[in-house]
């Protein structure tokens, strides 16, 4: 029943725009992302939710106690362990999408060539993307929702404004799996993989996460504000705090450009490698 329902399907999608690449059944490979996590892949998502409350703990309520309150705006301020939680939350959410989408995609391209055997079923390379993709942003929702409950009982939402930081998270996850997973097609050695810590770190440790990017020259505050980390930041830590306007368009924006490139590039570089 399974085989004819999957021909069915294919067999409805032929005439329509983009039928060579995607069947519509991207919810197969994140059904069997969820197979997977069933055995031992909790471990690893619950390691992923404790290193940003482990962040929180001893930056916000160690460092800050010695910091004291931030000035994020003329005559409001914010305690220390407010003003870096939605930057956390943030990282959380990048290191939860792009390590999904980089050393995972990477040993089922490389090694277990998954992804070959799937792509000679029905199933096309935007149904092998979004599929993946879509299993890095429900861990990134399931990060984004934990982490918002430990910073609730904690007292640090003071608006209902702050609830936006959840979709903001899982947007953010969303432009972040989807460039890991463009990138990692290209990548063809463990060696390669470890550039992705390389730029990783620096991103988290100049995002503007642990204190004002003011502080920081002029020029360097450009390249840093070029980077989709601080935009992540910026777009959570404002809805966290209540802060909307209008600003917050161009950061929404930003993402939805890494995703389309991200969801283009993976597409093409899957047909170009298993369905020449």
């Amino acid at each position: 029943m399974i085989v004819n329902a999957a021909v069915a399907i294919a067999e409805s999608r032929i005439g329509r725009i983009g039928n060579s690449v995607y069947s519509g059944r991207s919810r197969a490979v994140i059904q069997r992302s969820y197979l997977a996590f069933r055995t031992s892949g909790w471990i690893v998502v619950a390691t992923g939710f404790l290193e940003p409350v482990m962040y929180l703990f001893s930056f916000g309520y160690g460092v800050g106690k010695l910091i004291g309150d931030i000035e994020i705006a003329p005559g409001h301020f914010v305690s220390y362990a407010a003003f870096i939680a939605p930057a956390l939350l943030a990282t959380s959410a990048m290191n939860g999408a792009i390590y999904d989408a980089t050393w995972n995609v990477f040993f089922k391209l490389r090694f277990d060539r998954i992804y070959q055997g799937m792509l000679t079923t029905s199933l096309g390379p935007l149904d092998v993307a979004l599929g993946e993709i879509g299993w890095a942003l429900l861990r990134g929702l399931l990060y984004s929702i934990a982490f918002m409950s430990i910073v609730a009982l904690f007292g640090l939402i003071t608006t209902p404004w702050a609830l936006l930081a959840i979709p903001a998270a899982v947007l953010i996850a969303f432009g972040f799996a989807s460039i890991g997973m463009a990138v990692t097609t290209y990548i063809k050695s463990f060696e390669q993989m470890n550039l992705v810590n390389i730029v990783m770190l620096p991103m988290f440790l100049f995002s503007g996460s642990f204190y004002p990017l003011t502080i920081y020259p002029d020029w360097l505050q450009l390249l840093i504000k070029s980077l989709p980390l601080w935009h992540g930041v910026v777009l959570i830590r404002s809805v966290s705090l209540g802060v909307i306007n209008t600003s917050l368009i161009p950061h929404v924006i930003y993402f939805l450009a890494m995703i389309g490139i991200g969801l283009f590039i993976t597409t093409k570089r899957l047909t170009k490698l298993f369905m020449r």
